[in-house]
Order: structure tokens, then sequence, then C-alpha cells
């Protein structure tokens, strides 16, 4: 986003947290994020998210009224209706403080699986576009097919993704095309609602709609799966998922049947933005990002239906 266009966010911010003061004495607005998809300013408890070039009203303005309607697993808009900046739609939240990245063992993984059970079981209105989980995962792909397809980790990366089913690659009808799903869901997702001593809301709804709901499951399934999430911190978010009564998988026995599809189209996602970052960066991959693409090399060598994760 260009300098103009982030001080008139700033001062959308400003005018959304302060609506009858010609001036205050309040402090600077903040950048909390300046991406291509999205940028995002603070002031005070006032937060404007300018959304990705080429995002609809058709598109958004479902999206964040479902947000309206559920102020229990989502956190409520502060406008229901999206405003338009330099073509841009922009929407207005309360401000809630983040998962704190520097202390995982304070990670709110039973918060998390509970809002997203109570989001799958809530119904989805009518008109509602459809998850955007295997669109983004298919958007990534792209970026590595385009951008970086010689990479000596490419190849696994797309015999993993060749191997999906269509939906997963986003090339064909979901399974699911009734329950309610948040789409990308991230401890990054999760916020403290403002009000004292506020629970734990869910964020970020441009990926919000109907679909399979074990795709909100996924990434923390594909960590797992990895190697990169504790079997403790992931049985706390699937035991906490299910004693919320969730329906992304049976209520006992093995969940895998239902996980495996989403966690393999996440760990593609995942892996296939690791290489492009790594090759506009000029740097080799972490230990982390080649941990994903040792995944990948082993999701093309097993069933695509496993019983367990893929990384046994």
């Amino acid at each position: 986003m260009t300098a103009d266009l982030l001080s008139e966010l700033a001062a959308k911010a400003r005018g959304a947290a302060h609506p009858r003061a010609e001036s205050c004495a309040c402090g600077a607005s903040v950048t909390l994020a300046d991406r291509p998809d999205a940028t995002v300013v603070r002031h005070a408890g006032t937060v404007a998210k300018a959304h990705a070039p080429g995002t609809t009203a058709a598109d958004l303005a479902p999206r964040v009224a479902v947000a309206a309607a559920l102020p229990g697993p989502l956190l409520p808009p502060l406008s229901p209706m999206p405003a338009a900046l330099h073509g841009r739609l922009v929407t207005f939240w309360p401000y809630g403080d983040p998962v704190d990245p520097d202390d995982p063992d304070a990670a709110p993984w039973e918060a998390a699986a509970a809002l997203l059970a109570v989001l799958h079981r809530s119904p989805a209105p009518a008109g509602l576009p459809p998850m955007r989980g295997p669109a983004k995962a298919a958007r990534a792909v792209t970026r590595l097919r385009d951008g970086a397809p010689e990479h000596p980790a490419a190849g696994p990366v797309l015999r993993a993704w060749d191997a999906l089913p269509a939906w997963a690659r986003d090339e064909g009808p979901m399974p699911d095309t009734t329950t309610l799903c948040h789409g990308d869901l991230h401890l990054g997702q999760l916020v403290r609602h403002p009000a004292p001593d506020g629970p734990w809301r869910l964020i970020d709804v441009d990926d919000l709609g109907t679909g399979v709901p074990a795709w909100d499951l996924a990434r923390p399934a594909a960590w797992y799966a990895c190697g990169l999430l504790p079997p403790e911190e992931w049985t706390r978010f699937l035991t906490a998922y299910r004693e919320a009564g969730g329906l992304a998988v049976p209520a006992d026995g093995d969940p895998w049947p239902a996980l495996d599809v989403p966690a393999r189209a996440l760990t593609v996602q995942t892996a296939a933005l690791a290489i492009t970052k790594a090759v506009a960066a000029d740097r080799d991959l972490d230990e982390v990002e080649q941990a994903l693409i040792d995944a990948c090399a082993r999701m093309c060598s097993v069933s695509p239906q496993l019983t367990t994760s893929f990384a046994k």
C-alpha cells in the first residue's frame, strides 16, 4: 500500500475511534500489517482493515454480516457494511489483544478448538460464498509454479499437490456445502475481546464460508503430522474440539480419515509459500521449511488415505 493510502487508512481508523472529536491526544495510529492482501491499522481501540485489491462488496459483506450475527465465536465488527477507500474495501473492528508468539506454552489451543466447534454448529446463512481455504492453497501452488518451478524442493511439493482430490485443489465442488467454516484458522486469528477479562474470539472473515469443517483443523493437524506441533498440544486441541461438539471429526476414534486430505493440502500450501519466500529472499530453506518439504516427499510415497499422520 502506498504511503498516501496508509495515511488515509490511519485517518479512517482515527475517525472511527473518535467520531465526535475534532482532534485528540490519544497517541498515534499503529500499522499492524501491511501486505499485498491486507493492510491493518490501529488507532486507540479501533482497527481499520483494507482488504485485498479486487475484493467485492458481494464477496465481503455477507462474511462481515456473519461476524455481526455470531458474536460468540467471532469478533463482531464495529460496522456491518464495508466502506470504500481508493478502490479498496475497508472494515472496522474493536482491537483485541493477540496471542503472544513468544509464549507458546500459553497458546489458547482449547479456546481455538471450542470456538471452531461453535462456529461449525452455527447455521450458515443462505447465499454465503464457499470458504476460500482450497482457493488460497491453489494460489500458493500457482505462485510456486510461476516463480520457482526449478527449485530443488518444488518437485515433491507439486507432486503432493497433484495427488490431492480436485476439491482440495479448488478444481471441483467441496463435498460439504452447508457447514459454516472459518477457512484460514491459525493462532494469529485469535484475539481477546476488549471487554474486561474478555474471552478469545476468532477474527479475519475474508475466507469464511461454507465447506469442509476439517479444513479449519488442518493447519494444527499438518503441523503435528510434520513434527512441528508437539503431540500433547495437538491432543489438547483435538480433545477440546470434540468435547465442544465439533462436527469435523468423529466424537471418538481415529480422526485422520476426516483430516488427512485437508492436512495434506495445508502442508503443500505452506511448503509452496516457504519455497517462494526463500527464493525471493535468495536464501536456503530453514529447518522448519525443510520439514514441510520432507513431509510432501513422504506424502508422494504413501497411500492417499491414512489412519495416522503422514509423518509417521
